[in-house]
């Protein structure tokens, strides 16, 4: 596949993270804030709970997440409804996952469908998890911003663990307005670092980092290989791509 491609195509975190993409930027957007403030909590939830386990599972191979706990949102924060064997937790991101400095934080139409194997699960689940209580709990960008830099500071939560990743490989998901599902792939999530000790984002390097977006306070870099197919075992094609 075509790694310049890639670099057309953009989500955050899931978020999550996924911006490599700057069209709204080329469309003349830049003073353009479609959404300025968190939408009614409604808007973000998914009434069928089956329905969000499934979302949630399709984010990796069932020989993974058949066998994962699952998380669904509920309106408080993110319950355990399913516990699995495995040590991989799924479950389905919200748009307050992408950096502080997306256009799409607010976003109720994003469904990031993510699984984070056992060192994320103890490492990083724990900021989705707090960051997603913070948005419920009505607090503004800025307020969750300066609480999870508290956080951070005061090492309240854990620093990402050796061999932390992600799988993000739902053909089902929605990361992003100009994205869509964008395209299968997993994250690796280490601590904070540059993009060349992976040789993220150079000619020929599966390895992708977005540089677009930089207001993110967790204590990680996180860096994409796309892969071929979804989770279904389908090949996946760049969209845009014939």
């Amino acid at each position: 596949m075509n790694q310049e491609k890639f670099k057309t195509n953009s989500w955050r975190k899931i978020g999550m993270l996924i911006g490599l993409c700057a069209c709204w930027q080329a469309h003349g957007q830049t003073t353009v804030t479609p959404y300025p403030k968190m939408a009614p909590l409604d808007q973000y939830l998914i009434p069928d709970r089956q329905a969000e386990i499934i979302l949630a599972r399709s984010a990796a191979p069932a020989a993974i997440s058949d066998h994962a706990t699952v998380l669904v949102l509920a309106r408080h924060g993110y319950e355990a409804v399913i516990q699995g064997s495995n040590g991989f937790t799924c479950l389905v991101e919200r748009s307050w996952m992408s950096p502080f400095d997306s256009t799409d934080f607010w976003n109720p139409k994003m469904r990031g469908p993510i699984c984070y194997n056992p060192p994320a699960t103890r490492s990083i689940l724990p900021f989705t998890v707090k960051t997603t209580e913070l948005a419920l709990a009505g607090l503004s960008k800025s307020q969750i911003n300066e609480r999870i830099r508290a956080v951070v500071t005061h090492k309240e939560l854990p620093m990402p663990e050796a061999g932390a990743m992600s799988y993000m490989m739902s053909k089902d998901g929605y990361l992003k307005d100009e994205a869509g599902h964008w395209h299968p792939h997993l994250m690796f999530h280490v601590p904070k670092t540059d993009a060349a000790n992976w040789g993220a984002n150079l000619h020929g390097s599966p390895v992708l980092l977005d540089t677009e977006h930089h207001d993110s306070p967790e204590p990680e870099t996180i860096f994409m290989v796309p892969v071929g197919n979804w989770s279904d075992g389908t090949p996946a094609t760049v969209p845009g791509s014939p």
